[in-house]
């Protein structure tokens, strides 16, 4: 959008790219979910995951002050590991992680939309909902995305305001310390598995590198919205995980897992509370929704244009790509009507842990060009192997949640095939572009 209108983006629009990204969906979906899994700890595990986040985010950071532009986490993915198939499986990865992402903000959308109805008819209307708002969505991303670009900053500046009040009043009303005692958390291994769960809360700041050519003194911004957008989430997230736990008890959490901010809020300012996290909850997941339509949309074109989908992904439509969305909005329709939503967390959250590990190590491969520090990379990168392993280890150990794995492994062998299958039909390979060096400004 800056682009268009050839304005630059400075500090605070970099950093809120960053923010909205980041303080979507996830925040209202998986809340609950995790003080279930986590109890005591849910604050903790809102950090645990944050740090590795936070860490990520440095090689991000290089990377993108190395190769600026729309490619980002794709062209950071070919810079460092060639043309090969494994590459561009991690590419098509990292679209079905964004599908799933989707899937996650839509349940989330239609859980507090129909929390508004009778408790016996809440199933009934949770799965109309998820279904309005995805097509919807995309109709109004096909037919009127100016009007989507103009309400974004009306969505974002909603949701911040009503979640910075949910935590002040619930900070000043009297909070119920001891569940937050160390004798309510949960295992080490299962508080870290816990916060892998919900680390797709955090992705969003690697919307920031899609931007980057739009932005003004790179060198002194994208520090402050990569690594302080980071933190800014950490605190927040944090606070929004206390005020949860402090007013509502673990059994309470569990009856309204998918949309506990409103039952929060409900105990801490009443019925007006309980109305106005959910109508935040409406607008951020919306928000969300329409933001990872024109993800989507760009990382279809993106990495069909590098050589790794079919060439009519490449085209576009009254200035939109529909066709990549369209295929990601009937896929998420799946998904969020069809798996659990504890599922679909691990898919989510277990697919970018998968992308960001390869974009650390990307950063470590890179590091001379770049001019990052390798140990920090490379601590970002053992950070997130060893997230991944805690993840799918304790995801295993519950039998329960065992077949989650095998959703994974789906999406790992889906991503290979569609690569291998694309290239023996086509024999494309992956095009590599020259990038200009925002250290050489």
């Amino acid at each position: 959008m800056a682009s268009e209108e050839n304005e630059k983006l400075g500090v605070l629009s970099t950093l809120s790219i960053g923010i909205g990204g980041m303080v979507g969906g996830g925040i209202f979906a998986v809340t609950g979910l995790t003080v279930e899994v986590t109890k005591g700890g849910a604050p903790a595990a809102f950090l645990i995951s944050g740090i590795v986040a936070l860490l990520t985010s440095y090689s991000y950071l290089k990377l993108t002050l190395r190769y600026p532009g729309e490619g980002g986490t794709v062209e950071f993915l070919n810079r460092a590991f060639g043309g090969g198939i494994l590459t561009g499986a991690a590419n098509i990865l990292l679209l079905l992680s964004y599908v799933v992402l989707l899937a996650i903000y839509a349940y989330a959308f239609g859980s507090y939309a129909a929390s508004f109805f009778p408790k016996e008819d809440q199933a009934f209307w949770l799965h109309k909902f998820i279904c309005a708002v995805i097509v919807g969505l995309f109709l109004l991303n096909l037919f009127a995305s100016k009007l989507v670009v103009r309400s974004e900053n009306f969505f974002n500046a909603a949701k911040m305001i009503l979640l910075l009040a949910f935590i002040l009043f619930g900070l000043a009303t009297p909070i119920e310390w001891s569940r937050l005692d160390y004798e309510h958390y949960v295992s080490a291994p299962g508080l870290i598995a816990g916060a892998m769960l919900i680390f797709l809360n955090y992705e969003g700041f690697e919307l920031i590198a899609n931007a980057s050519n739009d932005v003004a003194n790179p060198k002194r911004t994208l520090p402050i919205a990569y690594l302080g957008g980071v933190a800014i989430v950490m605190v927040l997230y944090f606070l929004i995980a206390l005020v949860v736990v402090g007013h509502l008890g673990f059994e309470e959490v569990s009856q309204s897992s998918a949309h506990v901010l409103s039952v929060a809020a409900d105990d801490v300012m009443g019925r007006t509370g309980y109305i106005a996290i959910a109508v935040a909850a409406i607008f951020a997941t919306s928000s969300a929704i329409n933001a990872t339509f024109y993800s989507t949309g760009r990382l279809t074109y993106i990495i069909a244009k590098s050589g790794e989908l079919p060439t009519e992904l490449e085209r576009s439509i009254r200035g939109q790509h529909a066709e990549g969305t369209f295929i990601t909005a009937a896929l998420a329709l799946l998904i969020a009507n069809f798996v659990p939503l504890e599922a679909i967390a691990t898919m989510g959250s277990a697919g970018f842990l998968l992308i960001f590990l390869g974009v650390n190590v990307a950063a470590v491969r890179l590091a001379k060009e770049t001019g990052g520090r390798v140990w920090i990379s490379a601590l970002a990168a053992i950070s997130t192997w060893i997230a991944l392993v805690v993840l799918c280890i304790e995801v295993d150990e519950n039998a329960a949640t065992r077949k989650h794995l095998w959703i994974l492994f789906g999406m790992i062998v889906l991503s290979l095939a569609i690569e291998v299958v694309y290239r023996s039909v086509t024999g494309r390979k992956i095009r590599l572009v020259k990038w200009k060096n925002h250290d050489a400004k």
